[in-house]
């Protein structure tokens, strides 16, 4: 590992909220395919509609709000456009009925996942053998489980105490510690800083698999773990969680929808605890960006409404930075309240890919996502860095 790129002008703050990533089972080996999630998305398929006019976007949401679904893109019903993709899952019992009620309504479709298991299994097995018993053979092309990153993270603050420090912020309802690895040289402890989070919604695997390439170089659960005790339904959006702008647009108050945005701002343990740290160290942050996926997209404030934000002209000279880095065309909550809080360069990635295999993005396309990605964050941090006061 060459650890010299680090030695710059700015530290990295990265946080891993892997909480409910499962790869494999508690000893570390990996899942037997037949085993995998005990087979619950047998059946499973993935439709993808394109409403041509209101009328079919009215139809549609109706549609969708009968049967209990999985909205991939976009994440809430509130969002659908005409002429824009929506790709949803379904589960099996209720595939055969939405066919026929889009048949009916002569709505376009296709189903371009066919048995979701057996994609997971696809990509779940696609490498049996992992390195994982060392970080100088620990295997970054793969995706891996909470303990293997959480051990990953303490090797790689082991072995490069001078410019790694790892430590805690809090912990998640479950009570797993949300680690925090600061990048720098100790010998500036005072310099500005670019906070990086990956992993708030769990079933985007690149997420994590990103923040540990970029360490390196420089599936479907989407909510928190919480209960609700009034209702069977487990669980908030993290990202809608924020406190900024809450429960409006692309939220659900409902909390079976996996847009739910809690009963109040900041209800889960894990956004509170990040909030409360960068409300402390905002002084420290010169950026902020937040990891998603899908959709190749690279977004900065407003994600809420259509307005220019004061220091337009840095940021938007920034992003077209970091688009040329990616070398191709890539409303996030914690995005807008990164910068209402006085972090005033903030961005949200939505990494690869725009649709073909969504939030199943196979193995063998971590390297060129995470190495176009790593381009775009040090374009960035390269932009704002000399340029923006």
């Amino acid at each position: 590992m060459d650890w010299r790129w680090w030695w710059c002008s700015v530290r990295y703050w990265v946080l891993l909220l892997a909480g409910v990533i499962v790869c494999s089972d508690p000893r570390g080996a990996p899942v037997a395919a037949s085993n995998l999630y005990s087979n619950r998305y047998a059946g499973d398929q993935v439709f993808r509609v394109t409403p041509r006019d209101d009328a079919e976007v009215k139809v549609l949401k109706g549609m969708l709000g009968n049967i209990k679904v999985d909205l991939w893109q976009p994440n809430s019903a509130s969002l659908i456009r005409h002429n824009a993709t929506v790709d949803v899952h379904v589960k099996r019992n209720d595939t055969r009925g939405l066919r026929a009620h889009l048949k009916r309504e002569g709505i376009a479709y296709n189903v371009f996942i066919s048995n979701l298991q057996k994609e997971i299994e696809k990509q779940t097995g696609f490498r049996s053998a992992r390195r994982r018993r060392s970080e100088s053979h620990y295997d970054y092309e793969v995706y891996h489980s909470l303990d293997e990153i959480q051990n990953w993270m303490f090797e790689v603050n082991r072995t490069h105490p001078e410019i790694v420090d790892m430590f805690s912020v809090g912990t998640s309802y479950e009570g797993r510690p949300l680690y925090v690895l600061q990048l720098g040289k100790r010998s500036r402890p005072q310099k500005k800083a670019m906070w990086i989070d990956c992993g708030v919604h769990a079933r985007e695997w690149i997420g994590p698999a990103f923040c540990q390439w970029f360490v390196k170089e420089d599936r479907f659960w989407r909510k928190t773990r919480s209960k609700n005790h009034k209702n069977h339904c487990r669980g908030v959006d993290a990202n809608r969680n924020w406190k900024v702008k809450w429960c409006e647009e692309g939220a659900s108050s409902h909390p079976c929808d996996d847009t739910y945005c809690g009963p109040f701002p900041e209800s889960e343990p894990e956004v509170h605890a990040v909030a409360k740290f960068l409300r402390k160290n905002k002084k420290r942050f010169k950026a902020y960006i937040s990891i998603h996926a899908y959709a190749q997209m690279l977004l900065y404030p407003y994600s809420y409404k259509y307005a220019m934000i004061p220091n337009f002209d840095c940021v938007e000279s920034a992003a077209q930075n970091a688009v040329t880095a990616l070398y191709s065309a890539y409303g996030v909550s914690s995005m807008d309240w990164a910068y209402r809080n006085g972090i005033q360069y903030s961005f949200a990635f939505e990494l690869r890919d725009t649709g073909y295999y969504g939030f199943l993005l196979p193995e063998f396309l971590i390297g060129p996502t995470c190495t176009e990605t790593t381009r775009a964050v040090k374009a960035i941090a390269a932009g704002l860095l000399k340029k923006c006061q």
